[in-house]
């Protein structure tokens, strides 16, 4: 690309713009590579499979629970042994715990500290998820974080917000759409979205995927 020697000492070009974080994350990976902890292969195959995550792992283990009530009960009572079931990756993480929304109680998914998320099952956290904003204001006020974002919840509903942690991961179960009787079940996991996942939203209408197929 250019002729010019390399006699001097050039900036990484990824480095334009990177916040102090992403520098100490850097300088440690460099350290660990050094000293042979991991290598650079190590942790390219972990950056790739981070961003080939999405939350269709997850969607599918929501719409088979809502299909198949014997395997909402594994679910619930190990969501890494019935993803595994299903053939799917939990992630690293040592439990996995998945939380039923019903009429009466309403999960809210936070992590206080940082960004603990189910990466495998859901992908990436969204950039909100992982705010000072979000993080305080979910303890602090549930209810009205969900009234941001569309969730009207009667009086009556208790919300529970749980905190994730490096050893913990929470997925929300949320509610079946009412009209959704006849649809199988890849037509109830494209229903299901990150958000609903994370309870900060309810799962499509079911007119969203009769619309899509439509087209």
């Amino acid at each position: 690309m250019s002729d010019h020697d390399h006699d001097h000492p050039h900036e990484p070009v990824t480095t334009e713009g990177e916040p102090a974080a992403a520098a100490r994350a850097r300088a440690l990976e460099r350290l660990l590579v050094e000293k042979g902890v991991v290598s650079r292969e190590d942790v390219r195959r972990a950056i790739d499979w981070l961003v080939s995550r999405s939350p269709a792992d997850g969607a599918r283990l929501v719409a088979r629970a809502w299909l198949d009530p014997a395997y909402k009960e594994r679910l619930l009572a190990d969501a890494r042994e019935a993803a595994l079931e299903l053939e799917l990756d939990p992630g690293s993480s040592p439990v996995v715990i998945a939380l039923e929304n019903t009429d009466a109680v309403h999960h809210l998914v936070v992590c206080t500290l940082c960004s603990c998320y189910p990466r495998a099952l859901l992908g990436p956290p969204p950039d909100w998820y992982k705010s000072l904003s979000y993080r305080s204001r979910a303890v602090s006020d549930p209810r009205g974080v969900l009234t941001e974002f569309g969730v009207e919840l009667d009086e009556d509903v208790e919300v529970r917000v749980v905190d994730s942690t490096a050893d913990v991961r929470y997925l929300v179960i949320p509610r079946r759409p009412v009209g959704t009787e006849a649809m199988s079940e890849d037509e109830l996991a494209a229903l299901v979205t990150r958000d609903s996942m994370i309870g900060v939203a309810q799962p499509a209408p079911p007119t969203a995927v009769v619309t899509s197929v439509g087209r």
